[in-house]
């Protein structure tokens, strides 16, 4: 039988079958043994045969679809694995806040580098717009520009009021989308009120650190009323980038991919070199600072929890 995973526990998986029936299911006892370096062999979004067990109520994943694609972190104080977040998507989008807590320029690149790595369509969405004075919206004025300026589509809501969510409802419509973010950004308030009967749970700011508490345990799939599923994940404090070499690196930001070629040498690295494209780039202001700076932050391996 096959069927979509849905939700992720650790352990166990929910995995909505083809007629329609939702079955606990764990991963067969050898799953975990073929050269698969990452925490969590299946992830929310993938494809997967099932065989029930004899009690018909629960069942055994032992076979994984080929995915089209998926995007991943490195697992926090597990420098060598990775976790994938989830499978198969259409579109994912970093759910932005620019205080309470604040989402860095540096989180923001990170995301969006890894979902270029794997082939994922990526956007931002900025929210807590009621919350924002004169300055918030000139700050998120400068943000919009550095990212609209290399092609990512940028959204302002407020989860809270309501403010343009017709716009990210047809943004999802028959897609599958991946919500991420830090804690604390509004992630569930904005699902509660794209699919109104799904009561997330929603948590305050905490006070000492300002940054969220977490609220989404695990990730999981929800269907969108409009067509289309939604998959919120756990908020992230760290993004770690794995799996990408430091000569692949700039083909990752499309600002660098884009004058790559007009490079003196051929495997210039973007850091010193004389002719460097990137470089004068960076120099005449057509290269954003905050993105080289996190191109050198990535190229010299340093992990971030901003």
């Amino acid at each position: 039988m096959q069927g979509l995973v849905i939700k992720s526990t650790g352990s166990w998986y929910q995995v909505a079958a083809n007629d329609g029936k939702v079955v606990d299911c764990r991963i067969k006892g050898k799953f975990r043994t073929k050269d698969i370096q990452t925490t969590n062999p299946v992830a929310v979004g993938d494809i997967v045969t099932i065989e029930l067990e004899p009690d018909q109520e629960t069942g055994v994943i032992y076979r994984l679809h080929e995915r089209k694609n998926y995007i991943i972190r490195k697992s926090v104080n597990l420098s060598k694995q990775a976790q994938i977040i989830a499978a198969n998507l259409d579109q994912a989008f970093l759910i932005v806040t620019l205080a309470s807590p604040r989402t860095s320029l540096g989180f923001i690149d990170r995301f969006l580098i890894t979902a270029e790595a794997y082939d994922i369509p990526a956007g931002l969405i900025f929210n807590k717009l009621d919350l924002f004075s004169e300055e918030g919206i000139e700050i998120l004025a400068d943000y919009e520009e550095i990212y609209k300026r290399i092609g990512y589509p940028c959204y302002e809501v407020s989860a809270i009021e309501g403010t343009n969510l017709p716009d990210i409802e047809e943004l999802l419509k028959d897609k599958v989308t991946l919500f991420s973010g830090h804690s604390g950004v509004g992630k569930s308030t904005l699902i509660n009120k794209l699919i109104p009967d799904i009561e997330l749970k929603t948590g305050k700011i905490s006070d000492w650190s300002d940054k969220g508490q977490h609220t989404t345990t695990f990730a999981e799939m929800h269907k969108l009323p409009q067509g289309g599923y939604l998959i919120d994940t756990p908020g992230i404090r760290e993004l770690g980038i794995i799996d990408i070499k430091k000569e692949e690196l700039a083909h990752f930001l499309p600002e660098f991919r884009a004058l790559m070629n007009e490079c003196r040498f051929h495997n210039c690295r973007h850091i010193n070199e004389p002719g460097c494209a990137v470089l004068l780039a960076v120099e005449d202001g057509e290269i954003d600072q905050s993105r080289y700076e996190s191109y050198l932050s990535i190229y010299h391996g340093n992990d971030t929890r901003n």
